[in-house]
């Protein structure tokens, strides 16, 4: 394997991260149901200080043709090129307390020389804790608090927070890996799985983005400001239940899912709130495909009353 090191470069500001810092980590290009990682890092980015403290190689690490970068033309020239990033930060929450954050695209390539790049980077700051999260979509309904599925090595987070524990193989990111590396060296790690309503999936759902902060918050003592998310997420969740409401056949399907969640919640004997009374997985498509049906139909009512 090659050099971690030649996968990052230190900046100056490097010198002045104090030792024993909580690492909070989100990266893109993988499952990111309801864009919940993709808010999340964005949120902190544009709510709090920050500073890079770390680059690392795009060149190395990205496959530009898999995810082309974009670049603007404006009407005779091109404009504007900026390459995904990876870095990572020093930042401040709400009341000023400090902390490392790594945010940008997740590797394509060289997962173990990255993995081994970010244990030395562990190692150099004296990080306290990891803390990660990523977002798959679920049936269950937009009505209820988005659980999570918890994992790593603290035990009291895992007994509180986690709603669904599985046995199963998942398809890995390389944060999987930076964690596995982290429990075995008994490093304090957690990850944070959130489970979104399959049929927001493919949107901007702020609970999904609210839930990674309240997370990261349980496992860190960090505090962050919410109230922008939180009103964001009030007029979404207003729209998509007047949405809901308006359609008798899905309004249905979304209480089946209710009942399902409820009844899990309680402590019924159901395995989980994903599925029915006879162990089936409610139907995905189905639900997904009539709330996209019943928002294209509305916005074709909205267009013919607007023209």
């Amino acid at each position: 394997m090659s050099d971690p090191e030649d996968l990052y470069e230190l900046t100056a500001d490097a010198e002045g991260v104090p030792e024993g810092l909580h690492l909070i980590m989100g990266l893109t290009g993988f499952a990111d149901a309801g864009g919940a990682v993709a808010q999340f890092t964005d949120y902190l980015l544009t709510t709090l200080d920050h500073t890079v403290v770390a680059s690392f190689d795009t060149d190395t690490l990205l496959d530009y043709r898999a995810r082309r970068p974009i670049i603007y033309f404006d009407q005779d020239h091109l404009t504007n090129y900026q390459p995904p990033s990876l870095q990572l930060y020093l930042a401040r929450d709400e009341i000023g307390q400090p902390f490392l954050f790594l945010t940008g695209f997740e590797p394509d390539f060289r997962w173990e020389q990255f993995t081994a790049a970010m244990l030395q980077l562990v190692d150099r700051f004296t990080v306290s804790s990891t803390t990660w999260m990523h977002a798959i979509p679920m049936p269950v309904p937009h009505t209820r608090p988005i659980g999570v599925t918890v994992s790593g090595n603290r035990s009291d987070l895992i007994e509180n927070r986690s709603v669904w524990r599985p046995h199963t193989q998942v398809a890995a990111n390389v944060l999987h890996l930076l964690e596995f590396r982290l429990q075995e060296r008994g490093a304090s790690t957690v990850g944070y799985v959130l489970l979104v309503p399959h049929y927001l999936g493919d949107t901007e759902f702020p609970a999904a983005a609210l839930s990674a902060l309240e997370s990261t918050s349980a496992s860190t003592g960090l505090i962050f400001p919410t109230d922008r998310l939180r009103e964001a997420n009030r007029e979404f969740v207003a729209r998509i239940d007047d949405q809901v409401q308006s359609n008798p056949e899905l309004a249905k399907l979304v209480g089946t899912l209710e009942q399902r969640y409820d009844a899990y919640m309680e402590g019924s004997t159901l395995r989980s709130p994903l599925t029915d009374e006879d162990g089936e997985l409610p139907s995905a498509d189905e639900i997904a495909a009539e709330l996209e049906n019943f928002l294209a139909l509305r916005r074709s009512r909205d267009d013919g009353a607007n023209s």
